[in-house]
């Protein structure tokens, strides 16, 4: 446990009481509220959600897997009509906390996932991503991986010092696919919640300011063209970049 705790502190100093404090974010003022803005990348886009632009593309697109497996670990959802999903649409697209984005195809501007930023704390720096919703077309892809990277890059650019994703603990894909992204396990909050009826104990991971160089150099490596054959078939892995880059 200590040892834990050890590897995840940051740097501290002792002051005149003889205690220890963090040591002092030079220049900190706060990072900026995130504007509602297209981000665009090679191979779509994280467009701020529209319930008439979206709202039937998106109902299509997450309404496919079997039992609804893909919004279980969400607090809402799936929706038995698009009348249903068009009423939470329009209740959430205008937030701005959880502000809310769609993903985007550019083969087809179709869109085929969900993601927002929440728990927005501008004045601390601090920023999480979730409510992902991903449809079987975008899982496992390569826009997927970039828009995870679009929405990373303008938080850090927005001046966040800290980018966090939580999850429940029993949500494995979920859990892997923040390790895979270059996220530090931070530990579990206990009972942190209730989903559905059910328990959830909460999985914390984040990404630092000063970490946040690496893990763009190996995002962007693996999402370069040359990284990939005329099939689309990836020629390295994400988790070798991040290693040479560690390195």
């Amino acid at each position: 446990m200590r040892a834990d705790w050890d590897a995840l502190a940051q740097p501290a100093e002792q002051i005149s009481t003889g205690q220890w404090v963090g040591l002092p974010v030079e220049g900190w003022t706060s990072a900026a509220s995130p504007p509602r803005q297209v981000l665009t990348g090679s191979h779509g886009r994280v467009e701020p959600l529209d319930a008439e632009r979206h709202g039937a593309q998106l109902y299509e697109a997450l309404h496919q897997m079997a039992g609804g497996a893909n919004w279980t670990y969400l607090s809402h959802g799936p929706f038995s009509s698009l009348e249903d999903w068009q009423t939470w649409m329009q209740a959430n697209a205008g937030r701005e906390d959880p502000q809310f984005y769609a993903i985007v195809d550019a083969r087809d501007d179709v869109a085929i996932g969900l993601c927002s930023y929440l728990c927005i704390e501008p004045a601390d720096g601090c920023i999480e991503v979730g409510f992902l919703n991903f449809s079987p077309r975008l899982q496992r892809s390569r826009l997927a991986t970039e828009a995870m990277y679009l929405m990373m890059r303008n938080a850090f650019e927005l001046g966040y010092r800290r980018y966090e994703w939580k999850c429940d603990a029993q949500n494995t894909p979920s859990v892997k696919a923040a390790l895979r992204l270059g996220f530090t396990f931070e530990g579990l909050f206990r009972q942190a919640r209730t989903n559905k009826g059910r328990n959830r104990d909460t999985a914390w991971f984040s990404i630092l300011d000063h970490e946040w160089p690496q893990r763009r150099r190996a995002l962007e490596l693996w999402l370069a063209d040359a990284n990939f054959d005329a099939q689309g078939r990836q020629l390295r892995s994400l988790s070798e970049f991040a290693a040479e880059a560690a390195a």
